[in-house]
């Protein structure tokens, strides 16, 4: 193999290549000489501690020196242990001692090595002196407590003065529930003001922000516990405010009937048609459904009777209508009216309509009367009412056995209707007297409610003055 000798251009390219080389190490030698003959000075960390464990031991040992009660401590401080020593009068004072000692910074730990003496001088000393410096704040405060005192008495005379004014807060309130509401409330007002300028003057101004807050907090939990007493009691101030009824009035609520008696702050009190007492709270009547009798004197009733299919109904309606025309406590305006209510498979329903006046005439009773007429006419013009009707059929044989069997005849011959079984005459009327056709007001009910309100008058918050709703 022939060899072939490197060019000129080569050969530099090493050279140079070489000596770069030989520059870098000997410049990174220098740089490590350098480092070696001038090393940086470094700080010792053993005396950084030991300045640390002074700082806090001359701390704490100031801190203490300005309690008498931890005068007596000693401490020493080593890598951040502190440890106490000395005595103390009592348990609490070694705990204090060791809660300040904690509280530096740099503190690891702190070793109790307390003694308590538990001395009677070193513990009585203390509360003698705590006693004493509290009388002699208090003996200084009393003009000031005195002045606070005065203030609150005198806001509270002035709120009971303003509640008393019963004539200005029944001028400004539709009633006097609400005017013994409004009264109580400015009388309320007055006593909180003066409770907190009281204290104020005192300089417990942080004890308003507390009572306030803790107000707040137990307003609440009592909002929730009384939450039905609370929504029958503005239910009440509603319903006065309102006044959807008065005393006497007779009305349905919810589906329960009644005369009213009263209204309370809980409840509105009824005396039931038969002479109950019925008390429905006020938070379901004010939400609920009233029916109010009262409030229109007119009242209108209604009754069903039934005639025969075959009979004319438009006849049996104007014979039921002439009859209770004729009853004298049926009003004339608005006139009384039948119609055609069903027609059956055997007879046709009518319905007969007429008004009264109630405050002359008892309803059930104008009814039942009114009834009694239309029946006795029906039956006095050949009509025939609904009877029940069962179709029986039998073989010849046994009908004629029935029939001469139930008329004790033989048969063939001809049953008297009028007769009953047994050959009885036909029965006779029963005279009927005035008051079997009085149809006047309950006089009875009427005294009881009357009475019943009498017995508790200043508890109504019904007012005849308000404006009816």
């Amino acid at each position: 193999m022939k060899i072939r000798p490197a060019g000129p251009h080569k050969v530099f390219f090493a050279f140079v290549l070489i000596v770069g080389l030989l520059f870098v190490e000997s410049t990174q030698g220098q740089r490590e000489a350098l480092s070696i003959a001038d090393p940086e000075p470094v700080i010792s960390a053993e005396t950084d501690t030991a300045k640390s464990d002074q700082k806090i031991q001359s701390r704490i040992e100031n801190i203490f020196a300005e309690l008498d009660a931890l005068s007596a401590v000693t401490v020493n401080v080593s890598e951040g242990v502190v440890t106490l020593q000395g005595e103390v009068a009592n348990e609490m004072a070694a705990q204090q001692a060791q809660r300040l000692a904690n509280r530096l910074a740099g503190v690891v730990t702190v070793e109790d090595q307390i003694n308590r003496t538990l001395a009677v001088a070193d513990n009585v000393r203390p509360v003698i002196e705590s006693f004493r410096t509290q009388l002699l704040n208090f003996i200084k405060a009393l003009p000031l407590l005195g002045l606070s005192l005065l203030v609150l008495a005198v806001f509270i005379l002035l709120g009971s003065f303003l509640a008393r004014r019963q004539l200005l807060w029944q001028k400004l309130t539709p009633n006097p529930f609400l005017a013994e509401l409004l009264a109580g409330a400015v009388r309320l007002v007055m006593l909180l003001l003066g409770v907190i300028l009281a204290l104020n003057l005192l300089g417990a101004s942080s004890v308003i922000t507390t009572i306030l807050g803790g107000a707040g907090v137990i307003g609440l939990a009592i909002g929730f516990a009384v939450r039905d007493t609370m929504e029958n009691y503005i239910s009440s101030i509603m319903l006065s405010l309102r006044q959807p009824f008065r005393a006497k009035d007779h009305v349905v609520i919810n589906e329960l009937e009644g005369i009213v008696v009263r209204l309370t702050s809980r409840a509105t009190i009824l005396m039931t048609l038969d002479g109950n007492h019925l008390r429905i709270p006020n938070a379901a009547v004010f939400k609920g459904i009233i029916l109010n009798y009262t409030t229109n004197p007119e009242r209108r009733f209604e009754f069903e009777l039934g005639v025969d299919a075959s009979d004319d109904p438009v006849a049996g309606m104007k014979a039921g209508m002439d009859a209770i025309r004729d009853l004298d406590f049926i009003l004339e305006d608005p006139e009384p009216f039948a119609l055609i209510k069903t027609v059956g498979d055997s007879n046709i329903v009518l319905s007969f309509y007429a008004w009264i006046d109630q405050r002359k005439t008892n309803f059930a009773k104008a009814r039942s009367l009114a009834i009694r007429a239309a029946m006795r006419v029906l039956e006095a013009q050949g009509f025939t009412l609904p009877e029940p009707i069962y179709r029986l059929r039998f073989d010849p044989q046994v009908s004629t056995a029935l029939a001469s069997g139930f008329s004790g005849k033989p048969a063939g011959q001809a049953i008297d209707p009028t007769q009953k079984p047994g050959g009885d005459p036909p029965a006779h009327p029963i005279s009927l007297s005035d008051e079997d056709l009085d149809v006047s007001p309950d006089k009875h009910l009427e005294q009881k409610v009357e009475e019943e309100i009498e017995s508790d008058r200043g508890n109504d918050l019904l007012d005849a003055a308000v404006p009816h709703e």
